[in-house]
């Protein structure tokens, strides 16, 4: 008895040692940074595995802690793994910090196609600055459906995930919106990839962090103004190592 557990022991460490591992790259939109390892037997064991990784950590930019990210391995080259966008998700607590006593949380979900062809289901969320009626809602509803079909036909999955990060999409749904109700907050809740289309094109411009803006002192009378030095947006790999603070990115 004590033979054969040995036996199947061995046969356990055998089959893991036999495994490789496998860095996973996000895609070009995210200048390719490496997300993580995964261990796996073959190339097949790799492919569909999804990661997720904030919008912080991708970018580096602090105001984005909020949005996560999910990549779907779609093909294996050697040990390394490249990945596509799969949806992004917010955090539940910055969602509970939206809704507040008093106010009006009106959900959506909306099935959209990009110009290339991804089929995407996005989830938004408008908060209203106070109660509103069923029937303002059911407005509002079917104004950020009408304005999200629209801008995702008119672009590529690159530029909707551009828009969906930077907030850019959730501010033309809000400024439609706002001729129902004041509108307090539009978020794009959840997006989910039901299909994906036509791969982005390698050489797409990086998401990245936008630069911080350094206040210049007021000049004294009688001198001139310093001279103003363009800031650089920097981008931070995923590592375990902890980010940098703050005040070295206002520096810039």
């Amino acid at each position: 008895m004590a033979q054969k557990a040995r036996a199947a022991a061995k046969k356990v460490k055998d089959k893991w040692r036999a495994k490789e591992w496998y860095r996973v790259y996000a895609p070009d939109m995210f200048s390719k940074m490496q997300l993580g390892e995964t261990p796996a037997d073959s190339p097949d064991g790799v492919m569909g595995r999804v990661t997720e990784a904030t919008v912080q950590d991708l970018t580096g930019d602090f105001s984005k802690m909020h949005i996560k990210i999910k990549f779907k391995v779609h093909s294996v080259s050697g040990l390394d793994a490249q990945t596509m966008f799969a949806g992004h998700d917010l955090t539940s607590d910055y969602v509970r910090r939206l809704t507040r006593r008093k106010r009006t949380k009106t959900d959506a979900v909306v099935d959209v196609t990009t110009k290339d062809g991804w089929e995407i289901r996005v989830k938004p969320m408008a908060v209203s600055e106070q109660r509103i009626q069923a029937s303002q809602e059911t407005a509002v509803r079917g104004i950020m459906q009408d304005e999200i079909k629209r801008v995702a036909s008119e672009v590529t999955i690159g530029e909707f995930v551009r828009m969906l990060i930077m907030g850019d999409l959730a501010k033309r749904v809000s400024d439609a919106s706002k001729i129902i109700v004041p509108i307090k907050r539009i978020e794009i809740r959840r997006s989910e990839v039901a299909k994906a289309g036509k791969m982005p094109e390698p050489g797409e411009a990086p998401i990245t962090a936008p630069p911080a803006e350094e206040e210049l002192p007021a000049p004294t009378e009688g001198q001139p103004m310093p001279p103003v030095e363009s800031p650089v947006a920097e981008t931070m790999p995923v590592t375990t190592e902890e980010p940098a603070p703050a005040e070295e990115d206002e520096k810039q």
